[in-house]
């Protein structure tokens, strides 16, 4: 109790409240603007941070990333496209429900399904850090690999009814992921000689590519041959009580699920929203409605990226493991700072971890309120001319991708991506399964080869859990299909050949 007393108390001072001020005006722009990233923002930030004392630091870089996951859903919802990859899931159905003219009411339930999802993550930090810290190094390679095919079986998922293409996609995405060094004994793999592969393909740049320039590149397209009006109907802001009964569910899937993907150590909360998204759909009454500006759909996304940042959190401070890419450079600035995340942080400085968790619930409650304050001005972006909003976005994505390794190379991925994006929703494959394989498929090759020098795979099929998290993975692919199909017989006996699956979402084939 000590410790959670002297943690909050650390917080009390107008430093510390200038710090998180100044992190959630800078996250909320980072956010709002495509293609600059809050992994872009934080490292940025990291060269100013340190020269300043390790909580105040924290607090600007902690703030700027939850800003950040608040302020992406401006441009998810309002222009279709991401303003960071944790809102890839949030254009499913965001943008569909701004077509609708229903743009303020998504924005304000995004803001508040954000906020409870960032509760949820705060409130599983300060009760699970401790025993997750001595429990979780025992997780060896077998464990991890079944993990992470069960959520390799998600890219099936988001494919819907455009199956063979999903897994044409999905294959592709891990054949992605095989490009780069060996992780084993080190090699260079399929770089072609390109020194810039040698790292891997560019995450950011494809995911930019495929969500943000493709967007712009189909929407110029697009409206060339045709008179498409720019949306200017955001109708009514707050949800109705119904609309607030009907998101109770989503948010609690959403959060449960984005706690879950943030803990898993370098996977971080970028498939969260997507992996959430599917799972609310599985439970909904109305699934058919998920892609086409369901509210549940946008809710449970956005719930689960948030809660996102508090799995990350947990999993770095715990194991001395980055939770994904933000934390990485999260944790750079915290050995230069003297601070070593791990089970020791636990015991050296309780109450450190309590003041971390409360920096982030002070940051979530500000975003919160500066989100509902902004929309509306935020909502004139989509009074510009189109010519003008796309060279806005092409302009902050180009920088926003050059800006994460100073690469030009990037950017070249950036555009290439970019096209196949567009070829790919042409022609109706889906973007998902290809982020979820570039995701996944390195980490599920690393842990399945260390579990073969280990024992083969004997140390897969005699490790419980392992074998369990296959069992999952099996049940997440077949049950939905056999539900469906059981319920189609019971609606009509005399056809049972009809196809039972809803059509693909609008997002999913982003």
């Amino acid at each position: 109790m000590n410790a959670l007393v002297e943690g909050f108390g650390a917080l009390l001072s107008v430093q510390m409240l200038l710090c998180v001020l100044a992190g959630a005006a800078i996250g909320m722009l980072v956010g709002a603007f495509p293609g600059i990233t809050a992994t872009m923002a934080v490292a940025l930030a990291s060269a100013f941070t340190l020269t300043m004392d390790p909580l105040p630091g924290l607090a600007v870089l902690l703030t700027i990333l939850i800003g950040a996951q608040f302020g992406d859903r401006v441009p998810a919802i309002l222009i279709n496209t991401p303003g960071t990859p944790a809102s890839i899931a949030t254009t499913f159905d965001g943008y569909a429900m701004a077509k609708q003219g229903k743009a303020g009411l998504a924005l304000t339930s995004s803001a508040f399904a954000s906020a409870v999802g960032g509760f949820v993550g705060i409130a599983v930090l300060m009760v699970a850090a401790i025993p997750l810290s001595t429990v979780a190094m025992r997780f060896g390679s077998p464990e991890m690999f079944a993990l992470v095919v069960f959520g390799l079986t998600m890219m099936i998922e988001v494919s819907g009814r455009q199956l063979v293409k999903g897994l044409i996609a999905g294959l592709f995405g891990l054949a992605l992921g095989t490009v780069g060094r060996d992780p084993m004994d080190g090699s260079d793999r399929l770089t072609f000689g390109i020194p810039q592969l040698v790292e891997g393909i560019p995450f950011i740049a494809v995911i930019i590519g495929l969500f943000g320039i493709a967007e712009v590149f189909s929407q110029m397209i697009s409206r060339r041959h045709s008179k498409q009006k720019a949306i200017t109907s955001f109708g009514r802001w707050w949800p109705t009580r119904q609309e607030t009964r009907q998101m109770v569910k989503p948010i609690a899937v959403g959060s449960s699920v984005g706690t879950v993907v943030g803990v898993l150590p370098a996977v971080g909360g970028d498939i969260g929203g997507i992996v959430a998204w599917n799972q609310a759909k599985r439970v909904s009454k109305e699934p058919e409605k998920f892609g086409k500006g369901s509210l549940e759909g946008l809710t449970a996304a956005d719930g689960s990226s948030n809660a996102g940042v508090g799995g990350s959190v947990l999993t770095t401070l715990a194991l001395g493991v980055p939770g994904d890419s933000v934390m990485a450079v999260m944790l750079g600035s915290m050995i230069i700072w003297g601070i070593q995340p791990g089970p020791g942080l636990f015991t050296s400085q309780p109450d450190l971890v309590y003041s971390i968790a409360g920096i982030m619930f002070f940051a979530t409650v500000l975003t919160l309120g500066l989100s509902l304050l902004r929309m509306r001005g935020v909502a004139k972006l989509l009074e510009l001319p189109s010519r003008f909003l796309w060279t806005v976005i092409l302009a902050f994505c180009i920088v926003g991708t050059y800006a994460v390794n100073n690469s030009v190379f990037d950017v070249g991925v950036m555009v290439l991506f970019g096209v196949l994006g567009l070829l790919l929703r042409r022609y109706g494959f889906p973007a998902g399964p290809i982020v979820l394989g570039l995701i996944l498929g390195p980490l599920a090759e690393r842990n399945f080869r260390r579990s073969m020098e280990l024992g083969g795979l004997e140390t897969i099929y005699t490790s419980p859990i392992a074998v369990g998290l296959l069992v999952l993975a099996v049940l997440a692919v077949a049950v939905p299909r056999i539900r469906s199909r059981m319920k189609a017989r019971r609606q009509d006996p005399t056809d049972r050949d009809t196809p039972t699956d809803p059509p693909v979402p609008a997002g999913a084939s982003r």
